[in-house]
């Protein structure tokens, strides 16, 4: 389970390590947001309304949810218990919101939080997408500096300022980890 902020590379690590490790299921969440330029419904996200979204938690079917920047976030609870009951490797992208519901779930998972490496290029890479106002820009701040706080619930933290070496020190925990599973 990978955590991070807004602008923290997240997305960028987990596409090396999806390469590197072909065997890995990638859970992809469902989203009440909007798509971003290049993304496709069922490859990056499931893309529903929130309608759906919350009837699907009246329903139960989220392992996790949150609602994070204005917007709903889950994990299909038969999708993770699909995968962990036919003894597959699962890496799942999940916000710290719900990472801790998934850490107090006691499933086990290795948890991994990708840190940047500083507040100011944290800042400087999501004004650099351009695809958020200035309020939400400043909403995301906001919410890094809350999330990186929670770091120390994490099992490993991997600080992304140089990305091939954040690379390599997330595919060393995937390498050592899966050995073991």
């Amino acid at each position: 389970m990978i955590s991070a902020p807004s602008g923290a590379g997240k997305t960028t690590l987990i596409g090396q390590v999806l390469k590197q490790f072909p065997q890995l299921a990638y859970s992809i969440s469902h989203t009440t947001r909007k798509p971003r330029k290049g993304e496709i419904h069922g490859r990056d996200y499931f893309f529903i309304d929130e309608q759906e979204f919350n009837a699907r938690i009246a329903q139960d079917l989220w392992i996790e949810w949150a609602q994070v920047h204005g917007n709903f976030y889950g994990t299909s609870r038969e999708f993770v218990s699909e995968k962990l009951k036919n003894g597959e490797n699962l890496l799942l992208d999940i916000d710290v919101q719900g990472a801790k519901q998934i850490m107090n779930s006691k499933l086990g998972l290795v948890s991994i939080f990708i840190l940047p490496p500083s507040i100011t290029v944290l800042l400087q890479r999501l004004e650099s997408r351009g695809t958020d106002s200035p309020t939400v820009i400043a909403r995301r701040m906001e919410n890094a500096r809350w999330e990186m706080d929670q770091q120390e619930a994490y099992d490993h933290v991997i600080v992304n300022d140089d990305i091939d070496q954040a690379i390599n020190d997330l595919c060393s925990i995937f390498e050592t980890k899966m050995r073991f599973l």
